[in-house]
């Protein structure tokens, strides 16, 4: 019974499923603290200044506002606002944490198991083969007579 559930356990489909699933969760906080902290705004430094999100603004429209006065007095504003926009920014970092967690997962764990399976597979080959069956043996015998007669 323990060998059949290390068997199950040690199937490469079995530990790459878990592994990602897992790893994949607890290891995406931490991506998206560094994409967001780190890899966003060095894209948007390289971004220009401008634009510093990678914001791609494919459409405006005016609206009407009101806003308070430092003197508490509402007037009507208009501004002019982006109706539609592809946040390549966001784009971006979504790969590149995709490919931090996936580099991950794969040097710390899959490469790992692999290298443990490998050598398992090695142990298991390089175990001798049973000895025959006395039933085996038996027709040796004979297929090896046959052949002298012949």
């Amino acid at each position: 019974m323990l060998n059949e559930f290390k068997k199950f356990i040690l199937k490469g489909n079995v530990i790459d499923l878990s592994t990602g699933v897992i790893i994949g969760a607890a290891f995406g906080s931490i991506v998206t603290a560094f994409t967001k902290g780190i890899v966003e705004p060095l894209i948007g430094m390289f971004g220009g200044g401008a634009n510093p999100d990678l914001k791609i603004k494919l459409g405006e429209k005016t609206i009407k506002v009101m806003e308070k006065s430092v003197a508490g007095v509402e007037t009507e504003v208009t501004k002019v606002v982006p109706f539609l926009q592809l946040d390549i920014g966001a784009v971006i970092g979504a790969i590149i944490g995709f490919l931090i967690t996936a580099a991950v997962i794969f040097f710390v764990i899959i490469k790992p198991a692999n290298k443990l399976m490998s050598m398992m597979k090695r142990e298991e080959a390089a175990a001798p083969p049973p000895a025959p069956t006395a039933d085996v043996v038996l027709l040796t015998e004979i297929r090896d007579l046959l052949k002298q007669k012949a």
